[in-house]
């Protein structure tokens, strides 16, 4: 592999795992390439049965997710319902690539809504790349603990108990 001139440049997914989800074994494999350039562990799955389990597995920090329409077009849904439905990845920055264009702009709101990043097939490295620094991002403030201040604001915010009286 030759150099690509990003070895100066920080990495962003130091530290950090990432899951992609595919059903093209290729796909898979070029993702694997460029996401471990960018410094982070990879794995690699393809749609299964039993992916929730999977997915607990690996604790991702984030998902890749091959949005898939057509007749296979359930898979990739599914997937993104599960981990909406599940208390440990409801809020997991998930980037959701996809070549239907018109489908995912119907629910671009939805997805933006559930925190899903997308990124429109064909798309750069570049493109991919910015769209992992932003899930980097997510996945530091979902994984940050909650500070002092936050608590104590919250419970400030907490209605009072009713006082009883004498």
């Amino acid at each position: 592999m030759k150099p690509t001139g990003r070895s100066n440049r920080v990495k962003p997914g130091a530290g950090k795992r990432v899951l992609v989800v595919n059903d093209t074994q290729e796909i898979l494999e070029l993702f694997q390439e460029i996401l471990e350039e960018l410094g982070f562990a990879v794995e690699i799955m393809s749609y299964a049965p039993r992916e929730l389990e999977q997915v607990r597995a690996v604790d991702p920090d984030i998902v890749i997710l091959d949005l898939i329409f057509g007749p296979r077009e359930l898979e990739g849904w599914q997937l993104l319902q599960k981990l909406r439905m599940d208390r440990q990845f409801e809020s997991l920055p998930v980037i959701v690539c996809s070549a239907a264009v018109r489908e995912v702009g119907e629910q671009e709101g939805y997805l933006t809504e559930q925190g899903v990043l997308v990124v429109l097939k064909p798309f750069t490295v570049s493109q991919l790349e910015e769209a992992v620094r932003r899930a980097v991002t997510m996945a530091d403030q979902r994984r940050a603990p909650v500070s002092t201040k936050s608590a104590s604001r919250r419970r400030l915010a907490t209605p009072a108990s009713p006082k009883k009286e004498t």
